[in-house]
């Protein structure tokens, strides 16, 4: 993963209402291991966030100039310093509006992967901890908790350099603990919703269901098929990257590798050619399952509408196909 550029400002604002104070540092981070560890877990960490949004940017504005300046920069008006003390120096501005919000450090890394550019934007924090030092000595430790990143977003600069009209190309964290804590984040960056993830992702797994419901497969090869969708779509998401219907189903079915985009295309399902898998709306579709008062059922979920019947008003299942183990459980206790 080639770095381009990368920096780190600190922004010093404690949540008591007292001014944010900016210390900006003056060049990039020379290359190291240590950077390219750093850029790697970040990666790593925000590919596992569940409740991402992504989006695209607003207009260019005074209320929205942050598009403005990173097109300065990828036209080399500007470097990578001068563009990331504007954009954090707009940062802090917004953090002194936010009642909110906490400083920490800044993170900007431009950075390529595979054939496609990067721009990663996250907001640091620090945890104390303790170590070990060369004599031996239990000594205090500070170092950097990617485990609690909240306020990170990541653009996709060849995707919004090449393909203006995708409303996809910037994710970011939408944040546990409610909308407005990362909105500021989501201004400071000029980033409005353009894709549902769990929507989209709902849509393909319906999509999927019907697909394997028409074509009226052997319950083994439903289920081979089910879970080669489920592994792709969550390797797809542990990488960053979409889901890609024509990948998807030439993986699907290897003999007839347009059979799942044809029917995807020919029901109309409104589905983007790319979509960002949602890991939690996926982990559901492998099994429904439910407990209560001494009863457990779970069933693979592209048994539900033939070998599980679902009655929403009568709020009622109706199983067909009990497997035998079962059924002789059931004689034994009528004897």
């Amino acid at each position: 993963m080639p770095i381009r550029h990368c920096i780190v400002h600190l922004i010093d604002k404690k949540p008591d209402g007292s001014p944010a104070v900016l210390h900006a540092r003056d060049t990039e981070l020379a290359e190291s291991d240590a950077i390219e560890n750093l850029l790697a877990d970040l990666n790593d960490s925000y590919n596992a966030k569940q409740g991402k949004a992504w989006g695209f940017f607003h207009a260019e504005s005074g209320a929205y100039p942050f598009s403005g300046w990173l097109k300065q920069y990828m036209e080399e008006e500007q470097d990578f310093t001068a563009f990331s003390k504007q954009a954090v120096e707009h940062l802090q501005k917004l953090m002194e509006e936010s009642n909110l919000s906490t400083g920490g450090h800044v993170l900007f890394a431009h950075y390529q992967q595979g054939m496609t550019d990067y721009l990663a934007i996250a907001l640091l924090h620090h945890s104390e901890g303790v170590a070990v030092s060369d004599t031996l000595d239990v000594t205090p430790s500070r170092h950097l908790d990617l485990g609690q990143l909240h306020l990170a977003a990541r653009i996709n600069l060849s995707e919004w350099q090449n393909n203006r009209n995708s409303k996809q190309y910037i994710s970011f964290i939408k944040g546990k603990n409610g909308k407005k804590v990362s909105e500021y984040f989501r201004d400071f960056i000029g980033c409005q919703e353009g894709v549902d993830g769990p929507g989209e992702t709902r849509t393909l797994l319906k999509a999927f269901s019907d697909y394997v419901e028409s074509e009226d497969l052997p319950e083994e090869a439903a289920r081979e098929k089910t879970q080669t969708l489920v592994d792709y779509a969550t390797s797809q998401t542990k990488a960053g990257e979409p889901v890609t219907l024509t990948e998807l189903s030439s993986l699907i079915d290897e003999d007839r590798p347009k059979a799942f985009y044809d029917h995807i295309r020919n029901k109309d399902y409104g589905l983007s050619p790319e979509i960002p898998a949602d890991k939690r709306t996926l982990n559901q579709f492998r099994r429904f399952t439910g407990r209560a008062e001494g009863l457990s059922i779970s069933f693979e979920a592209h048994l539900l509408g033939s070998k599980v019947e679902y009655d929403e008003e009568a709020g009622t299942l109706v199983i067909k196909g009990l497997p035998t183990q079962l059924i002789d459980q059931l004689k034994r206790r009528k004897d």
